[in-house]
């Protein structure tokens, strides 16, 4: 099966929830990881994960919106571009796609570093963890990105390291619904694939800007589950970026992605 197939697989399988994410992880040296719930820098990779991300994704800086920052991806010159999914030995590797919304998150904060410079920013779902790198590129003050995937973890150090930056803190707890801690902005894209997900993080998202003023920036480039989320009435569109030819291929055809403000209006606070 091509990756492109394999890739449409992904696609749906970010309709499931994180509960259902974290049920389906696989064996190997994930289940070393799996009571692991912090990343510092300075801890060692596991070799073995090391090793194989390194031969199994390519450093590729080409065919998305920060072409500053390079990147370990899953591209066609890599093996599992075409080979059967069931030979990855780890999670599926949502983290291995540079989806759009993170795109533009990415270039809205390396345009625009007054938007991170001296402040605390989370980065939920941070996947590849570019728009992590790009709050660090641009001067922010401090940095914790999010993902439940511990394999994802990994693959953002070694992303660290292509940019010659020191490896940001990470976290692979699920943190939605629990207390992340008073952050300055929250960064997330490409997170509204699931209603279940997309009403958990509204409520969330809602709770932190009520009680600490957190700002809140959303990437998505269009889909069908986030424009019909009742989130979309309180969002103000930042900025939209048309997405490289290769993008768009690789997402069934999608030519923008936009940066969203989330404000919601002061009649929502109590609900």
């Amino acid at each position: 099966m091509a990756f492109r197939g394999w890739k449409w697989l992904l696609l749906l399988g970010r309709q499931n929830t994180f509960a259902k994410a974290w049920r389906s992880r696989r064996g190997g040296p994930f289940l070393r990881w799996k009571r692991c719930c912090h990343w510092s820098a300075g801890k060692s990779l596991d070799p073995e994960v090391r090793a194989f991300l390194e031969e199994n994704t390519e450093v590729t800086s080409s065919g998305h919106l920060t072409p500053e920052i390079r990147l370990r991806l899953l591209t066609p010159r890599c093996r599992f571009w075409k080979e059967k999914p069931d030979l990855w030995p780890y999670g599926d590797p949502f983290w291995a796609i540079y989806w759009p919304g993170g795109q533009a998150l990415s270039r809205y904060i390396l345009d625009n570093p007054r938007v991170v410079k001296g402040r605390s920013v989370l980065d939920l779902g941070s996947g590849c963890g570019a728009t992590a790198i790009a709050a660090v590129m641009s001067g922010a003050a401090q940095v914790l990105a999010n993902d439940i995937d511990p394999i994802a973890g990994m693959a953002m150090i070694l992303n660290c390291e292509l940019n010659h930056l020191n490896p940001f803190p990470i976290t692979i707890k699920n943190i939605i619904n629990s207390e992340a801690g008073n952050w300055d902005l929250i960064v997330l894209g490409d997170m509204f694939y699931d209603e279940q997900l997309a009403d958990g993080l509204h409520h969330w998202l809602r709770k932190h800007i009520r009680i600490q003023q957190t700002e809140v920036l959303i990437g998505d480039p269009g889909r069908h589950q986030f424009l019909r989320h009742s989130i979309r009435s309180q969002l103000h569109k930042v900025i939209e970026y048309s997405l490289p030819e290769y993008t768009r291929q690789e997402n069934n055809g999608l030519t923008s992605s936009i940066v969203w403000s989330y404000q919601p209006s002061n009649s929502l606070e109590n609900c």
